[in-house]
């Protein structure tokens, strides 16, 4: 089920930038919407909603984090890691790249957030990764 836009919303479109598939439509200073068939459930748009007019799936109030850079990030346990790379391939911003061990003949690449301004924190890297390697942590600042 898709995110909401409510009666809040003032049509300021900061949600449309922060959306990785274009699931939110409207005329500015006019009240946006959401895509349901588009809609991936990530929720940038009401992390980064000034207006707090964006409802989840459960029609909970999402809870904005003004700044995108105290977005919670993924954290990768190496040690847990296999090295299936699910990850990358759950990432809708293609925020992670392969980190190769430098110097020896290792050809099996692990995941690391390598662009940390692309993460719209939206968990999707840790709820599929298989072997728990990846957990979602707050930035402090």
């Amino acid at each position: 089920m898709a995110f909401f836009i409510t009666d809040r919303c003032i049509g300021c479109a900061v949600c449309t930038r922060v959306c990785p598939v274009g699931a939110i439509s409207g005329l500015r200073n006019k009240a946006h919407r959401v895509i349901e068939q588009l809609c991936f459930d990530c929720g940038a748009c009401g992390r980064i909603c000034p207006h707090g007019a964006v409802l989840d799936a459960e029609r909970n109030r999402v809870r904005r984090i003004r700044f995108r850079k105290k977005w919670p990030k993924p954290v990768i346990v190496r040690e847990k890691c296999i090295s299936c790379k699910i990850c990358l391939d759950a990432c809708p911003t293609a925020c992670f790249d392969l980190d190769y061990t430098p110097g020896t003949d290792d050809t099996i690449g692990y995941p690391i957030l390598a662009r940390p301004r692309q993460c719209i924190a939206c968990g999707f890297c840790e709820t599929e990764c298989p072997v728990d390697a990846i957990h979602m942590v707050k930035q402090a600042l």
